[in-house]
């Protein structure tokens, strides 16, 4: 239909997203162009409006959007948008959303299971079952209980908020590294990472990606956590120096480690896969059909918001609304 706004659809996404753009704008979609310098050499005088998120998006630099003068907004699908210069588009006048609060208690609850699945080595042992072992004998008994931990929280944003009222409801004592102490926060704030790790047996690791998170966790805060430390990574694969994780967990550095994602996914490292003492899912915290869902009519009614002159629901910290002018 004519009037309709064109929106440049990043990457490949959930269907509901696509028909949602679909039905309210003029789609076009990036991956599928046979030839994306033409389609872009088509669009970029005019376009206004783009949506991403999820695997498989082109890095969207300065370089990147600085090819549509025009462009005002990035709809996100997910929390992180690491792949997006969120500063630059700041800088230059664009919007950037994302989708937070509709999956912080599914991805708190992943994360408590990850966490027990680990300390506890319940896949192992569910694998030992189906391997017809326990006919044999027993299971052996784990080295780890999550009764005698601490758990240090790598961050401490609405997930992080989320995570540590279910370790409150275990029993489990939590503190928290951040680059400041977050307002109305009660546990214990360490400025200094590898001291929070020199205290702590566990690391819950639920931070941005991006540049500033770049190889957080190394080999210095690994050494620190030490040979009962148990780190569990729902944040991004590039948070942790993925070659000092495994080097850690072959010669026992720490004890184990619990992996929603991974540096080059879905590639996982074929040392991680080898090895016992490391649980690993294939980036599910928010990966329900009730949580997605409602991360993509996000990802839509931001884009809606937009077209329609209203503020946006979701702005990341970066671009706050209304925008810098240019």
């Amino acid at each position: 239909m004519a009037g309709k706004a064109d929106v440049l659809l990043l990457g490949p996404t959930m269907p509901m997203i696509v028909e949602g753009i679909d039905r309210n704008f003029t789609l076009h979609k990036l991956w599928e162009a046979p030839d994306r310098d033409v389609l872009i050499a088509k669009l970029a005088p005019t376009l206004r409006a783009m949506a991403g998120g999820g695997s498989n998006q082109p890095n969207v630099d300065g370089a990147f959007m600085s090819r549509f003068p025009k462009l005002e907004f990035i709809s996100n699908f997910g929390v992180g948008y690491d792949y997006i210069d969120a500063k630059w588009a700041g800088e230059h006048g664009i919007v950037v959303t994302n989708t937070p609060d509709v999956l912080t208690e599914e991805v708190a609850d992943t994360s408590i299971g990850l966490l027990l699945c680990t300390v506890r080595e319940l896949p192992q042992a569910e694998r030992y079952v189906r391997a017809g072992k326990w006919l044999e004998k027993a299971y052996p008994y784990t080295k780890a209980t999550l009764r005698d931990r601490t758990v240090g929280m790598v961050g401490m944003g609405r997930i992080g908020r989320a995570i540590a009222r279910r370790l409150d409801a275990f029993g489990v004592p939590v503190v928290y590294h951040s680059r400041r102490p977050q307002e109305g926060v009660s546990y214990k704030h360490y400025p200094d990472l590898v001291a929070m790790a020199r205290d702590v047996d566990t690391l819950m690791i639920i931070v941005p990606g991006g540049p500033s998170t770049k190889n957080l966790i190394d080999m210095k805060v690994l050494e620190a956590l030490g040979p009962e430390g148990i780190v569990i990574n729902m944040a991004r694969g590039s948070v942790v120096d993925e070659p000092a994780l495994i080097k850690a967990l072959q010669n026992g550095t720490i004890m184990a480690a619990g992996l929603d994602v991974f540096a080059e996914e879905p590639k996982v490292p074929a040392e991680l896969i080898a090895m016992d003492n490391v649980v690993l899912l294939p980036h599910v915290g928010s990966a329900s059909v009730e949580t997605r869902r409602a991360m993509g009519q996000l990802v839509i009614d931001n884009l809606l918001a937009w077209r329609d002159g209203k503020p946006p629901l979701t702005p990341v910290p970066e671009t706050p609304y209304p925008p810098r002018k240019r």
